[in-house]
């Protein structure tokens, strides 16, 4: 699956994938990164992409010519979506990770300032998502953040294929939350692991774990 990311700050997303599963996932071909500076499309002599706002207010606005020669560059590479990652957009929930899971090619736009102009959002944009009800600086880390959850459940990138299946709000597990896990040792400071997980008895294993989601 092919992800780009258009941005004011690439430094910003690119050490996300230099390390752990999606790093791994990158090196095996399972996903694509492009990463892209939107002030390399700007025409300004000083790579200016702000502006005041028509009829005044605080903060600074994202022109259009940037971005639209920028959006339509990448679109010769990608034919997906373009998300722009806004506080005004869908809330990103497990339905929607998979519903892009199933696309092959997505296009990220994370603002910045006071946001974009909205002929880009009229015009190139095809959903607009938020991680949560509150503002952050920048659409890096939400566009991290779909990133991470759409990967996750492309096939083979996290080893195990069933792992995704089986995490909390998997749709085959009706949205339930996770149950308590453990590792070695089997005491730790007086606290023991609870004695059917070592049981080897798988049946009275999922039926603990099933009566222990939170």
């Amino acid at each position: 699956m092919r992800f780009d990311v258009l941005t004011l700050f690439p430094n910003l997303v690119l050490p996300y994938f230099e390390d752990s599963i999606l790093s791994r996932a990158i090196k095996d071909k399972k996903i694509e990164i492009h990463v892209h500076n939107i002030r390399d499309y700007s025409k300004d002599k000083h790579k200016k992409v702000d502006d005041t706002p028509y009829g005044g207010g605080a903060g600074m606005v994202m022109s259009c010519e940037p971005l639209f020669i920028a959006i339509r560059d990448v679109k010769t590479q990608n034919k997906g979506p373009v998300i722009f990652l806004t506080p005004q957009g869908e809330t990103f929930k497990q339905e929607k990770v998979e519903s892009l899971a199933a696309q092959k090619e997505l296009i990220l736009l994370c603002g910045r300032y006071e946001g974009i102009d909205q002929r880009v959002r009229d015009t190139l944009v095809d959903m607009e998502i938020s991680i949560g009800d509150y503002v952050l600086t920048g659409g890096e880390i939400p566009a991290l953040t779909i990133i991470d959850a759409v990967s996750r459940l492309i096939p083979g990138v996290l080893g195990k294929e069933e792992s995704a299946e089986e995490d909390s709000f998997s749709a085959s597990l009706d949205r339930m939350k996770e149950y308590p896990q453990y590792t070695k040792p089997e005491e730790f400071e007086g606290m023991r692991v609870p004695e059917v997980l070592l049981s080897g008895n798988h049946a009275a294993i999922r039926e603990w774990r099933m009566k222990n989601r939170k």
